[in-house]
This record gives structure tokens, sequence and C-alpha cells, in this order.
């Protein structure tokens, strides 16, 4: 029985409206494992196809994600040109999530492959299924449902996405469903010790030290239902770290016993980024992120406030989660 039989016939039907063309797969800025694997995924498909495809993003592939790439041709956007692409975006909310460079080459998107509830439906064809637990739970279901022959690298990347936006199978987006996917995967060639020695097992002592310094920054507020972390500016200087080195932070103050909303705040010379999380889909973390210039999923979301400091304007950010949790039945 297909898995999504409507939106398995629209994956066909941009497959084959891009025939013969160039295409750029573009993922969100700071990529994830979802990010990374669904668009290596979409490109390996793609080219098999014939279609003459390639991986662009504003930001490197983290290091922790590389071999997920393989052999796939990926860029950084300043070592891209556009000579004619259409672009194709996995796992990506709106248009501004790209990055403004990139937003500039491409006004019209050909295709959105993605998972977010906040999706607004920015290209020309789009396949956006919230309920889902990852944009590659989506391009392996398209996958089977259409008998698409991947090879092993394609399978290895779409696992990966399915690990990490699931939470290593922890969150409630894993369903049955997923786990039978999954298992379909690894009979093609995706390994557990493979995913889990590349995603979990390579820590710098930098970044446990930038982790030591974020553990120690926690607090409580609201009685105890919301916990923040900070990485203040000159942290990754200090620890010889990088922004990518904070994947699965949030995850530390979100396990907190009497814990409903878990914040990351980062400094920048430029302003603040934070990162939201969630144990149950009710905190409608999606709703949280639009007022506080950002966006994402009931559970996951992240923040953008330019221009403003930690120490000047945390309470201020902090308030309006407040705000947020006590309108929540």
């Amino acid at each position: 029985m297909p898995y999504f039989p409507a939106q398995s016939a629209a994956f066909e039907k941009l497959l084959k409206s891009l025939a013969g063309k160039r295409v750029a797969v573009i993922g969100h800025m700071r990529p994830d494992g979802d990010c990374i694997g669904s668009q290596v995924a979409f490109c390996r498909i793609a080219r098999a196809a014939g279609i003459d495809a390639i991986c662009v993003n504003h930001h490197a592939v983290p290091a922790y994600l590389k071999p997920f790439v393989a052999d796939t041709p990926f860029v950084h956007e300043n070592d891209f040109r556009h000579d004619g692409h259409e672009a194709v975006c996995t796992d990506c909310a709106d248009l501004t999530r790209i990055g403004k460079q990139l937003a500039a080459q491409f006004p019209k998107i050909a295709g959105n492959i993605d998972h977010h509830i906040s999706n607004d439906n920015f290209a020309e064809t789009n396949i956006v299924l919230p309920d889902t637990a990852a944009a590659c739970h989506m391009l392996a279901a398209f996958v089977f449902d259409l008998e698409i022959k991947i090879d092993a690298a394609t399978a290895r990347a779409l696992y990966a996405g399915i690990v990490t936006d699931t939470g290593q199978f922890r969150f409630p987006s894993t369903t049955p469903e997923v786990f039978e996917i999954a298992a379909r995967l690894l009979r093609l060639g995706a390994s557990p010790q493979f995913t889990t020695s590349n995603l979990y097992e390579h820590d710098r002592f930098g970044r446990l030290e930038l982790l030591r310094r974020f553990l120690s920054s926690l607090e409580l507020h609201a009685g105890g239902r919301i916990c923040s972390g900070d990485i203040p500016l000159g942290s990754f200087e200090a620890t010889g770290t990088s922004k990518e080195d904070t994947e699965g932070f949030v995850d530390y103050p979100r396990c907190v016993d009497g814990v409903d909303i878990a914040v990351l705040f980062e400094e920048m010379t430029d302003g603040i980024k934070g990162s939201l999380r969630a144990k149950d889909p009710k905190y409608r973390l999606d709703l949280l992120g639009k007022k506080l210039n950002g966006g994402g999923h009931t559970l996951a979301a992240g923040f953008n406030f330019p221009k403003i400091g930690l120490a000047e304007n945390k309470a201020e950010i902090i308030a309006i989660i407040e705000e947020h949790l006590s309108s929540i039945p």
C-alpha cells in the first residue's frame, strides 16, 4: 500500500518537469541532518534520472555530515554559478531560510519539498507534509511508492535525516511507518553503526568545553516550565568551535523534569539567534517562533532578532515565551 500516493505522484511529475534542465538543490541556512540528507537524496535521485543536479547552500556542510554527502556534487553559494539552473528546495519552511544571496538568484523556485507546519508554499510545485517526521521521511516514502531504485549512499543520507529529525527515534513523530521505512533503507545500504558513529561519536574536546559552558548557564523561568541556556558572544573563539558545534545542545534543557519549553540563546555580533524545543505539540512552537521573528515545527522552532544583545534583551524574549506558554490550556 502506498505511503503518500498523491504526493508521490506530484514528486514524479516534478522530476519529469526537470528533465533536460540544470537543477540546484538548496537547503536551509545552518543545515542539519535532515537538510543535508534530503538535499543529497533528491540530488542523487535526480542525477540517476538524467537530470544535471547539484547541491548548493549558504553555509558549508558541517563536518559530521560530510560522510553522508559521499560523491554528491555539493558547493557553497560563493562557488556556485547560476548558468540557467532551476531551484528545488528541501527542508525549507520559507524562502528566507536559504539566505539572501541564493534567494536573490532564485526569485522563482520550481519545487518545495518540506515537512514544516509553517511552510508558506513558496514554490511553483509545493509538496508539503507537516505530519511527517522529516523531509527524508517524505523522500524515502516517494522512493518506495514510485519504486525508484536508489544506491547505498542515497539510503544512508535518507536514514541520517530520519534519525536526526526524530531525535534517534525518540520524538512523537516516530511512528510504525517511520520504523518500517527506516528498516527498508537499512536493506538498501543504510547502517545504524555508520550513522551513529558519524553523527554522535566524533566529539572534539572544544565542543565538550562549549557544552560545559552552555550547561553552566542554564536557568529556569515560569516556575520551572521554561529552561534557557546561553552561548554568549566570543564563546566559539574561546573554545575553538563553530556554530555547527551547538547541534543538539537545546535538547539538554528540554530534558529537564517539569520543563515544557527549552530555549537556546546564541549571541552574535549582529543580534541573537535562538532555538526552541518542547515535549508536547500542544505548545505550538511554530506559532511561538513566528512571534519571535522565526518559525518551525510544533516541537522545534527557531528565531532571530537582529541588532539586539543578550544581556539587554534576553528578559524581553523570555517574557514573550512566558506569555505564549500561559495562553496554552
